[in-house]
């Protein structure tokens, strides 16, 4: 089988081999429109330029690529994504290095924005919000694009991680708040397909043996009231409700407040990822602080070694840290019946 070239791609795009390689390292000054149409027609071909062609490409490109698949809106009141950011921008800062960060609507973009990058738009990526059969891995390492991977992602890859063990502070909340007495502990995750969301689920169900009172969310505030509510409706209502980020957390603390119960007198919450908010509801959030700021320090410096060659390593990050506050604290209480309410 004869192996795809730069002429085929040329051909397929109507303009010289010249005009491709143009188009690809940004040496020439070429119209978005016939940029454009070389990239489709490589996309079309499956083409990446060999490695030294990709060298005169990418070494202009000074650029490192983050692409997310998620709603803007829960992107907007996640407080995990612009610390993270921030980590990852002071150590491209040290080399000028620009960040392209990329919200996309679904899986076709995604893949576009990746092969974007495999032409010459930008020299890396970080990968974020590792799903447990993550089709990106494999795709990224067939691109050839060095990536980073943030997350405890256990399938066979070539690539560089940041690690950090997500299921250890849901232990630590859990046995707080069986010490008080709870024994109705419910947990409120993300998204089950999301790597870090079910390593928190496995911990709960490990430590409390079933999954009888694990709700999924998907980080939205409405997840978090609604979930909430089916919770409180049970008849035999948990006493204590752990939720995966603090943006469910303090929608599911305001919504039982609003059905007439006290927190933490009749309900303990706990949440996660330590928003600057929390600290000063009242009751103040248990919460988990998990660093984002220095996850996106390790990736960066990370990724810049994998650009320059470096062999793939992993660096686990012990960053979490279980912030007990008010509402978590006291014994438990079985509190007044809401389970007949109308959520």
């Amino acid at each position: 089988m004869n192996r795809t070239t730069i002429a085929d791609v040329a051909r397929e795009a109507g303009v010289t081999k010249a005009t491709v390689s143009h188009a690809l390292s940004g040496n020439r000054p070429i119209s978005e429109e016939t940029r454009a149409r070389v990239l489709a027609a490589a996309e079309r071909l499956n083409w990446v330029p060999s490695q030294s062609a990709r060298s005169l490409a990418t070494r202009r490109a000074n650029a490192v690529g983050v692409v997310l698949a998620r709603d803007p809106d829960v992107i907007a009141n996640d407080s995990f994504f612009p610390a993270f950011i921030a980590g990852v921008e002071s150590v491209l800062a040290e080399t000028e290095t620009a960040l392209m960060l990329q919200v996309v609507p679904d899986r076709d973009a995604e893949q576009r924005a990746y092969r974007s990058m495999a032409h010459g738009r930008a020299d890396g990526a970080i990968l974020l919000d590792l799903r447990v059969e993550d089709w990106r891995v494999p795709l990224l390492d067939e691109l050839g694009v060095p990536t980073v991977i943030v997350g405890a992602y256990d399938e066979e890859h070539d690539f560089s991680c940041v690690r950090t063990d997500d299921g250890e502070p849901v232990r630590q909340l859990i046995d707080h708040l069986r010490d008080a007495g709870h024994r109705r502990i419910a947990h409120v995750s993300g998204p089950l397909d999301y790597v870090h969301s079910r390593a928190r689920a496995d911990a709960y169900v490990e430590v409390m043996g079933d999954a009888a009172l694990l709700r999924e969310g998907d980080f939205s505030a409405r997840s978090g009231r609604d979930r909430t509510a089916e919770l409180l409706a049970l008849a035999d209502r948990p006493t204590a409700i752990l939720y995966s980020n603090d943006t469910m957390a303090i929608a599911g603390l305001s919504y039982a407040r609003a059905q007439g119960l006290t927190v933490p007198g009749d309900l303990a919450v706990a949440g996660f990822d330590d928003d600057p908010l929390s600290a000063h509801l009242s009751p103040s959030l248990t919460s988990v602080s998990s660093d984002p700021a220095a996850r996106g320090r390790a990736a960066a410096r990370l990724l810049r070694g994998a650009i320059l060659g470096a062999e793939p390593r992993t660096e686990l990050i012990d960053c979490n840290i279980v912030h007990f506050r008010e509402s978590t604290s006291g014994p438990a209480s079985a509190g007044p019946d809401v389970s007949r309410r109308t959520p």
